[in-house]
Parts: structure tokens; C-alpha cells; sequence
């Protein structure tokens, strides 16, 4: 028992911990290597070996008829996700840009209630949709006040299209086709996101503005980090945990990734921790709260109403 409570300890550490410090490593890493070339080398390294562990410990082998749908939620997670989020990246503070992702259990909410029909929407989840796109609002407007169309606002606004993206991609993975193995599914969702990505890069003429001499040691460090620890080691603990707790507990990652992201930028990379950050952020995270604690007191009434209670 107290070896399972100190895996379950370590493998919240690392999705804590580690998911919470990718956005640095994403600013660190686009600094000299374009945004879809890096995470395209990201999805496809992570992707390889993934789909290798996978096929190590003899998980199935990928059927015909699940092709397209892991081509989707590659798209949806690495193409427009991670896509848009690193682009976006080059123009943000990580700390912000964390902020706005963690709205992402908002988006799923919503798409669920909408597209899927099986989530009862309650007083407490409204309010918290409504309230976590208040706060986004208010994020974006405090930082891009007074400024043309540009970058500044660009940029989260990609970064709310990217977070909406993967919720749509963590909605539809409950009903796609796809292998039981959890590593062989994410494994092949990363190459087929990776692919995705290089060509969208190689389209918009990233290569033709990339040389290899440019890329800098943080940069690569960073690029080496988030493929071995962002998406192999903090997924893996992810789809462990996903097996040996609940949903609602795996869940507190997203209260807790904003505050190391922006706890990080502030030592690391000297970003400022403005009043409208701190104002944003407990919005968000109060809403997030909000959604959440509706689901679970739903799913618990509704495991109480099968029993006959």
C-alpha cells in the first residue's frame, strides 16, 4: 500500500511539476527553432518512442479502421493544440499562456453539454463557464488594450482557438476508434499530429528560414526536455494515474500547472507577475473549480440513482 501511495505521489509530481514548467520550455525552445518545426520534432520523437514501449510490452498492433480517427485527434491535439500554442508562444509570457489553457475542462464542459448530450448542466456549471470566459476576456483585453491587431492580440486569441482544439480532441477520443493501449494510442496520435505539423511548416516556408547553426544550447535543451519529459515521462504518469485514481483528483493539475508556469517565468525569465495575471488567473481557476465540482456531485448522484439509492 505505501509503495502504490508513493507511485501515485510521484506520478502527481510529475504532471504537477513537469506540465507546469512546459510552457517555459515551449518560450525557451521557440526562441531560435520556428514554433511548428519544433513541435513537430516534438510530436514525432515522443511519438516513436511511445508507439516503441507500446509495442514492447506486445500491445496490439493498429487496425485499419483506426487510421483516421487517431489522424483526427492528431490533428486536433498537436496540429491546432500544441500548433497554435507554440506559435502564440513567441509573442506571450508562458505564465499567460498557461493561464489561458487552464480553461481548457471549461471547453470540454461545454462541447460535452452541446455535441454529446450526456452532461446535465447545473447553476454552478453555467456560472463557471461564463465566469472562466470572463476571465479570459478580461486577460486578453488587460494586455492588448489600446494595440492594433497584432501579435499581442493574436496571440492568445490562437492560444483559447489551441486549448478549444484539444478539448475538442479529449471530447472525441471518448468515442473514436482507437487501440485500447493507452501508450499505443498517444504514440501513434503524436506521429500522425508530428507529420501534420512538419507540413504545415514546410507550407507556411519555416524551412527556408531555419538553419540548424542558429539553434542555441537552451533552445535545444529545451526541445530535449519537452520530448522526454513533457510528452513521454508526464504522459506516461498520466495515463497511469488515469488507472489507479479518479478522474476528479488527476484533474487538480489544472489548478496547479498555472502557478508553477507562472512562478517560473517570474524566477527564470524575469516575467512580470501583473495585477491582471494574478486577477485572471483566480478567475479562471475559480471557475474551473466551479465546472468540476458540478461533474463530480452529477456523476456521484448519478452513480447513487444505478444503485437505487
Amino acid at each position: 500500500m505505501k509503495k502504490q501511495n508513493l507511485k501515485i505521489f510521484l506520478a502527481f509530481g510529475a504532471i504537477y511539476l513537469v506540465w507546469g514548467s512546459t510552457y517555459l520550455a515551449t518560450r525557451f525552445a521557440v526562441a531560435t527553432i520556428p514554433p511548428l518545426i519544433m513541435i513537430g520534432i516534438r510530436s514525432l520523437a515522443a511519438g516513436v518512442i511511445l508507439y516503441l514501449i507500446s509495442r514492447y510490452r506486445k500491445a496490439e498492433k493498429v487496425k485499419r479502421e483506426n487510421v483516421l480517427p487517431l489522424f483526427t485527434l492528431g490533428a486536433l491535439f498537436f496540429l491546432a493544440g500544441h500548433g497554435l500554442l507554440s506559435w502564440a508562444q513567441q509573442y506571450v509570457p508562458s505564465g499567460m499562456a498557461a493561464v489561458l489553457v487552464t480553461a481548457e475542462p471549461l471547453w470540454i464542459f461545454g462541447i460535452e453539454w452541446f455535441f454529446l448530450k450526456d452532461t446535465r448542466v447545473k447553476l454552478k456549471g453555467i456560472l463557471g463557464l461564463f465566469l472562466g470566459f470572463a476571465g479570459i476576456v478580461y486577460l486578453i483585453h488587460s494586455t492588448s488594450a489600446g494595440t492594433a491587431f497584432n501579435h499581442d492580440l493574436l496571440a492568445p486569441v490562437l492560444i483559447v482557438a489551441g486549448t478549444l482544439s484539444w478539448g475538442g480532441g479529449a471530447v472525441y477520443s471518448r468515442v473514436a476508434n482507437v487501440p485500447k493501449s493507452p501508450l499505443l494510442s498517444a504514440g501513434m496520435e503524436l506521429i500522425f499530429g508530428g507529420i501534420l505539423v512538419l507540413i504545415a511548416s514546410f507550407i507556411l516556408g519555416e524551412p527556408s528560414r531555419f538553419h540548424v547553426s542558429q539553434v542555441s544550447l537552451k533552445s535545444f535543451c529545451a526541445l530535449l526536455y519537452l520530448v522526454v519529459f513533457g510528452s513521454v515521462i508526464a504522459f506516461s504518469a498520466y495515463t497511469w494515474l488515469l488507472s489507479n485514481t479518479s478522474a476528479t483528483r488527476i484533474s487538480t493539475h489544472t489548478y496547479v500547472n498555472p502557478v508553477i508556469a507562472v512562478f517560473l517565468g517570474w524566477l527564470i525569465a524575469d516575467e512580470q507577475i501583473t495585477a491582471a495575471l494574478l486577477v485572471a488567473t483566480a478567475i479562471i481557476i475559480i471557475s474551473v473549480y466551479l465546472v468540476l465540482y458540478d461533474q463530480y456531485v452529477d456523476r456521484k448522484n448519478t452513480r447513487k440513482e444505478s444503485k437505487g439509492v
